[in-house]
């Protein structure tokens, strides 16, 4: 059996932005999925990236996933501006209750 990397993800939350950070054990880089405040109640997920060191070990869709609960945990809706966070609303039709595309 793989064991699947241990992913620790952060929130940073400006005000009207902020960043969710996810890093690896033995890692040195980081990705990031960033945010802006798209009016009351509603975020802007604009922009996901994940350095080719940590492709492929499923830190994008862990970012999505802390975007999703929060977002769940604050009563917010998103805007998925950014493509791959866009994806992943589509294929997962159980995150409709947060989508709310401008």
């Amino acid at each position: 059996m793989i064991s699947q990397p241990t992913i620790r993800i952060t929130h940073e939350d400006y005000g009207s932005s902020g960043r969710y950070s996810a890093s690896l054990p033995d890692v040195t880089d980081d990705a990031e999925l960033t945010w802006h405040s798209g009016g009351p109640g509603i975020i802007v997920a604009d922009h996901t990236y994940v350095p080719e060191s940590m492709r492929g070990s499923g830190v994008a869709m862990a970012l999505v996933k802390r975007l999703i609960q929060d977002a769940r945990d604050r009563d917010l809706l998103i805007v998925p501006a950014c493509s791959y966070v866009r994806a992943q609303f589509d294929r997962h039709p159980d995150w409709a209750d947060r989508r709310a595309d401008a």
